[in-house]
């Protein structure tokens, strides 16, 4: 059931930024299916493959979907259980998303382009800073509530008390922010723009087509899913599971239309700006942990 959703979230909602994004600046835009026709086209085409690359430039779209079909098998959705969940979990999620990142990466570079080479090394920068937060934050959760797999640790956090709800909500804000640098969305990059030398996500799917790019565009759709399950499960209490569902797609509806409102308003950073943001965001992870530490010596 938790697949499903997921897999539901990931279609529609990417969608239904744009909408809010249309609707913010006047415009009529595109329909909320309109990405969801878009990668059904691109399924129904053919791939084209340049004779520089070699068999990883191939593979890489299937290892990277399947990468984070396997990080959705260990999260929650409320009163719904994952498909597999044991202690360590979220280090699972963290690095089999990394190994999906990591064959884009590899994919990128296979094509022996210069400005796929640029965005591989800048994905690989900014991820090299971003992971550490995740570990942090979910490290002084474990500490904080005693359990060691996401299941867990979001019912202990539901079912604490203003200090738990607190920390909750500091950590939704993080996971919020983290799920902008691993989508590639603003501020960190902008999926609009068409300008080679400052691309980060969109300069590394370059030499990709038809199905292998409509494979990575849904990858990318799952990812931002993937992370506003997380949010949502901070604040899905004790319910029936209709009630969730309700409360799983309103948490989702807020996200977007956050997403779409910085989108619209904000300008992405300077690219030398970018590792200060993430680091920052570590820096309130480290921040959390201390505050835990210090809570749980009184």
């Amino acid at each position: 059931m938790t697949i499903l959703i997921i897999i539901l979230t990931s279609l529609l909602f990417p969608g239904l930024i744009n909408v809010i994004r249309s609707l913010m600046s006047g415009r009529k835009g595109p329909g909320m299916l309109q990405p969801l026709k878009d990668m059904i086209r691109l399924f129904r085409k053919g791939s084209v493959y340049s004779k520089t690359t070699t068999i990883i430039f191939r593979i890489a779209p299937a290892i990277s979907f399947a990468a984070v079909i396997s990080a959705a098998m260990v999260l929650p959705i409320g009163p719904w259980q994952a498909v597999f969940s044991f202690n360590g979990d979220f280090i699972f999620f963290i690095y089999v998303l990394g190994l999906g990142r990591f064959m884009a990466i590899i994919a990128a570079m296979d094509t022996g382009s210069s400005f796929e080479g640029m965005g591989a090394s800048r994905e690989a920068h900014f991820s090299m800073f971003a992971e550490p937060a995740f570990l942090v934050l979910f490290g002084a959760l474990v500490l904080f509530t005693g359990h060691y797999s996401f299941s867990e640790i979001f019912i202990a956090m539901r079912s604490g008390y203003g200090f738990s709800y607190g920390i909750g909500i500091i950590s939704a804000f993080l996971i919020f922010m983290f799920s902008l640098i691993e989508t590639c969305r603003l501020p960190v990059d902008d999926p609009r723009t068409h300008l080679e030398l400052t691309m980060v996500h969109e300069v590394m799917i370059l030499d990709n087509s038809g199905f292998d790019l409509g494979l990575l565009h849904l990858t990318n759709a799952l990812k931002f899913a993937l992370f506003g399950t997380i949010i949502a499960n901070f604040f899905l209490f004790d319910v029936p599971q209709w009630v969730a569902l309700l409360a799983f797609i309103g948490i989702q509806m807020v996200y977007a239309f956050v997403v779409a409102f910085l989108e619209s308003f904000m300008a992405r950073f300077r690219m030398n700006h970018n590792p200060q943001f993430i680091m920052s965001l570590t820096s309130l992870a480290f921040l959390i942990f201390v505050g835990i530490l210090l809570y749980l010596d009184k």
